[in-house]
């Protein structure tokens, strides 16, 4: 006879009573580094001023956002690096599709945001999915297309256009991220 292991299981109601940074994702809660490093920060910092920039150029109203807690049903709950939100949040999490969401890889976390994430992103229909690798200063954009995401083919000298909706497309020079 084998034993049944029975795994805890939480929803957004028990994230929201939680100390410190977690992802929840399928019921499982993934515990986030207290801060993360240094270099991670500044190119997190350096990704949200080259969006805002461009959204601003653009006179988009879209805005750009970190560490906002996207809900994607009540058992996942995560927190992208950077995203870009063309709706207006009325709520203490966001429960819809933003256009555009940025995971900066590390040792820790790469596997999740490539295999886990990448999943939950494309199936959630967000419309740019972008990884930004720090050790090899290179950045992923995946369009999704038919439901699935495509990688795109770019050069980080020339400006990438994102169309993020009908009334805003976005021009941003991936070089400037490591700048």
């Amino acid at each position: 006879m084998s034993a049944v292991k029975l795994l805890p299981h939480y929803t957004y109601e028990d994230y929201c009573n939680w100390k410190g940074r977690w992802e929840l994702i399928d019921g499982i809660p993934f515990a986030m580094s207290p801060a993360p490093s240094p270099r991670h920060q500044w190119i997190v910092v350096n990704i949200l001023s080259e969006l805002r920039a461009a959204t601003k150029k653009a006179k988009c109203f879209c805005k750009v956002y970190d560490f906002v807690d996207l809900k994607v049903e009540e058992e996942t709950i995560l927190q992208p690096d950077a995203s870009i939100i063309c709706g207006s949040i009325y709520k203490k999490y966001v429960d819809f599709a933003p256009e555009l969401v940025v995971e900066i890889l590390s040792d820790s976390t790469e596997v999740k945001d490539r295999i886990t994430k990448f999943s939950i992103y494309e199936k959630f229909g967000i419309k740019y999915y972008l990884m930004a690798d720090a050790d090899k200063e290179s950045v992923e954009i995946y369009f999704l297309e038919n439901s699935k995401y495509q990688l795109q083919q770019f050069s980080p000298e020339t400006p990438f256009t994102f169309a993020l909706s009908e009334d805003c497309n976005i021009d941003v020079l991936v070089k400037d991220f490591w700048e």
